[in-house]
Parts: C-alpha cells; structure tokens; sequence
C-alpha cells in the first residue's frame, strides 16, 4: 500500500463518528488509500484521455498513448509527437488539440503548476479549468488525486452520484440536497468520503 495522504487517519475516525454508513465502508476497504503520482503533466494527460468514454476505452487509448511516448509522458515528448501520431492512439481531434495546447503551455511556463498550492479550491479549480478541454470535473479529479486536498466533493462525477445511490437506497440521480447535505456532513474530508464510496462500486482503487 502506497503511503496515505497525513490527513488519512484522522479523516477515516471523523468520518466514521459522522456516518454509520461510511463508518461500514471504512472497515470493508483496507487494503489500499489515495495515493498520489505528484506528476501534474501525467494526471492531465490522463484525465483528457478518459474524458466522456468508458473506463476501459480510456485504459486502451492510455496505453496506446504511453507506448507512443515511449513510457516517458512529459511535455517535451509529448510536443515532439505529430498530430497523426496521436491521432493514431484513439483520441478525438479536440483531446489531440487539448494534449498538443497542455504540453506547449508547460514548456513555455505559460502554465505553472507549482502556483496551485497557495490556492484555495476553487482558486485552483478555476485556473486549471483555463486549460483547453480541462473543465470543473477534470480539475477536481486533479486536486483529489495529485494534490490529494481533503475535501473535494465532485458532484458531476457519475460514479460518486451512483455511490451515494447505492449505498443510501436513493434514486439515480440522487436528490441535490441530499448530496449537499452528505457534503456538509463529510467536511472537511469529503475527498475520503469519496474515494471510500468509489471503492463501494469498484474493485479497483482509482487512480488518475
């Protein structure tokens, strides 16, 4: 198991005091924790990739793309790839532009990363959102698992709308002020919170 977030084990006792339900789900997944690559070149890539196709399209599409760069999916390889190279890998011609437009505002410091530590959430949520085909679900997805902040609550994620049905007997969708109230009662550790009702619907940690 790859070492937690600092904030894990508090967060995994106060959420467990706050919700009987997640105090279940607590002890049913023990194996594994939000994890982070601290790679934010790598995690964009990634969340472009997987944009509004299913999970395993994105992983094919993914390692089509990681074998194109020859394993090393950085900025000046990823600028170095012609349009047909990517083209090839299974990506839509906006996800082409948006990886081409994300590798040259790396290299030309256009973009800086490094900043989106002294911003608050939704600070850092709107500057990442300035990146073509980078919306609020992508740059939440950034924030929970490469900078592993607390308490991200991604409300137009899918598989945490369908957790929350699930696990709390609701319709699909799940009503709007029972995910706010769920919000409310999970900070300031909505981030494990979901990472916790992801797991009550998959197998396999998500990792981006």
């Amino acid at each position: 198991m790859s070492k937690a977030p600092p904030y894990w084990n508090k967060a995994k006792k106060y959420l467990s005091r706050k919700d009987i339900k997640m105090k279940k789900l607590i002890k049913n997944y023990t194996d594994s924790n939000l994890t982070t690559r601290k790679d934010v070149f790598f995690s964009l890539c990634k969340s472009i990739i997987g944009q509004q196709i299913s999970v395993a399209a994105a992983n094919s599409v993914f390692l089509k793309f990681k074998k194109k760069c020859n394993g090393k999916i950085n900025p000046k390889k990823v600028s170095s790839l012609k349009y047909h190279e990517l083209k090839k890998c299974g990506l839509s011609k906006q996800k082409v532009k948006g990886i081409r437009e994300l590798a040259k505002k790396f290299l030309d410091k256009s973009f800086n990363p490094r900043i989106i530590k002294k911003m608050n959430n939704e600070e850092a949520i709107e500057y990442l959102s300035q990146l073509r085909q980078i919306g609020r679900w992508s740059a939440e997805m950034i924030l929970l698992f490469t900078f592993n902040r607390s308490n991200i609550w991604p409300i137009q994620d899918i598989g945490l709308l369908r957790a929350i049905s699930k696990n709390f007997k609701k319709k699909y969708y799940p009503p709007k002020k029972f995910v706010s109230d769920l919000q409310k009662r999970y900070s300031p550790y909505c981030s494990v919170a979901t990472w916790y009702l992801w797991r009550s619907i998959d197998n396999e940690p998500i990792q981006y």
